[in-house]
């Protein structure tokens, strides 16, 4: 399976989306089943995994093919164009991550048009991550986009610090050592299982 994980817009958990469901995949295919291809300028994943260790390969786009069965994509910012088309062509499925706030919202709606535009061929789904616990932003989040049509998945990642630890560790959440970590880890095993089921 292949699974590419956009935005339009910065700091929504693009890489954090990527590491995780690469994480996921890797749990649930065995240890040389799933590899992370960082095509973001930024190699923000890249970074990740040389802080730590993964559980799985984290390469660059011009890396030899080394026959894992699933691939992860962290895609650079704002696909547009002949690079979105190609992502779309490419992977079963694109995993928008987005956080409540309005603006990420309205950046969503730009790459949900830009999709739109390719006339239906884009087999995507909307993942709600750092939705704060104290409020009910991420409720009205999914409401207003259920309303729009906009494809989701069935339920959302919670705001952690336990992310930017695992980040500066360069390891998954699951190894940072807090009770929080774990919770984040069950968030995004709910979301690979569903990932899972759409290919």
């Amino acid at each position: 399976m292949i699974v590419t994980v956009t935005s339009h817009k910065g700091g929504v958990g693009k890489t954090v989306t990527a590491v995780h469901l690469a994480a996921y995949f890797t749990e649930r295919f065995g240890e040389g089943s799933t590899v992370l291809i960082d095509t973001d300028p930024n190699a923000s994943a890249i970074e990740w995994s040389e802080r730590g260790r993964l559980p799985f390969q984290v390469v660059e786009p011009s890396a030899e093919p080394g026959g894992e069965e699933h691939v992860i994509l962290d895609s650079q910012g704002r696909l547009g164009g002949e690079d979105l088309e190609a992502a779309v062509d490419d992977s079963d499925l694109l995993v928008i991550p987005t956080s409540p706030e309005a603006l990420s919202l309205n950046a969503l709606m730009l790459l949900v048009d830009d999709l739109k535009a390719l006339g239906g061929r884009a087999e995507y789904r909307v993942l709600l991550t750092m939705v704060p616990w104290w409020n009910r932003s991420g409720t009205g989040a999914r409401k207003a986009l259920e309303a729009e049509g906009i494809p989701l998945l069935d339920g959302e990642i919670r705001r952690r610090e336990a992310f930017q630890t695992a980040a500066l560790q360069g390891v998954p959440v699951y190894d940072v050592n807090d009770r929080r970590a774990k919770q984040g880890w069950e968030d995004y095993k709910k979301i690979g299982r569903q990932v899972i089921k759409l290919r």
